[in-house]
């Protein structure tokens, strides 16, 4: 980690007790955890013991900087973003790295990238499941196909390429998003066709770094089906009018502050 970096990798967590601890596993390594100033797990206020998996993990692992924290309520994965996005800007972190806790994505993937110095050349760098160098295990041949179908559609109506709508692999420079463009996004899995979308619209240079992506025992969220006709329904939109896709509030129920009580810090 440079001098002038203060990286903040934040995992969003809901339902992975299982899960969640081989993700924290992956910062054992001094050359992946020695670019991260502070690691933070958001719980999604899961129903099962994710949040006490993650605490027993973290001291364990004994990194020291390790915290753990619940939603007030439960926020969504948007939210759940948004609640990290608010920290790391309160707390003068230079980036946010976002690592899905449900353990289909690897950190190692964005390590070349920062060992380099690429990210400073960057508003964002997004993991790509789908670019030519990445390697994908266990998706269905539906949804690989299904995937290739929405990012042509999206490159073709954004007139940018983009390899990937939404991965679970993300680093954001922070400075980028201190306007707070994306409060008003949707709070659920929408978020981050959101932000594909911002992200063109604000002209934001862009990285896209291909990654390791599996599916093993995930518990998957979403509904291929209704997600696919609302994703097309958000285009549709942006297209119909794109100057006031970045004002316009997206949320049914908007939530004032995105907040959250900490379980464990710096463990």
């Amino acid at each position: 980690m440079s001098n002038s970096d203060r990286i903040l990798a934040f995992i969003p967590a809901y339902r992975c007790a299982p899960q969640i601890v081989r993700v924290l596993r992956q910062f054992r390594d001094p050359a992946v955890h020695g670019h991260f100033a502070e690691i933070l797990v958001i719980d999604n206020v899961s129903p099962d013991d994710t949040a006490q998996a993650a605490i027993g993990e973290a001291r364990a692992l004994a990194l020291g900087k390790v915290t753990v924290v619940r939603n007030h309520a439960n926020y969504g994965l948007g939210g759940s973003h948004k609640a990290a996005f608010t920290y790391a800007i309160e707390n003068g972190f230079t980036h946010v790295l976002v690592l899905h806790g449900d353990d289909q994505g690897s950190v190692h993937d964005i390590i070349p990238v920062l060992r380099a110095g690429r990210h400073r050349d960057y508003d964002c760098c997004l993991g790509a499941r789908f670019h030519p160098d990445a390697r994908i295990e266990g998706y269905s041949t539906l949804r690989v196909a299904g995937n290739h179908a929405f990012n042509r559609l999206f490159s073709a109506a954004c007139g940018r390429k983009l390899h990937d709508l939404g991965s679970g692999l993300n680093l954001y420079e922070t400075a980028a998003l201190k306007s707070g463009y994306w409060r008003k996004f949707h709070d659920n899995l929408m978020f981050n066709y959101c932000m594909i979308l911002a992200h063109v619209k604000r002209d934001d240079r862009l990285l896209f770094f291909p990654i390791s992506w599996r599916e093993e025992d995930q518990v998957s969220n979403v509904r291929l089906f209704s997600q696919a006709r609302r994703t097309l329904a958000l285009l549709g939109s942006y297209l119909k009018n794109g100057e006031r896709f970045l004002a316009r509030e997206f949320r049914e129920q908007p939530v004032e502050e995105y907040r959250f009580e900490t379980l464990v810090k710096g463990v």
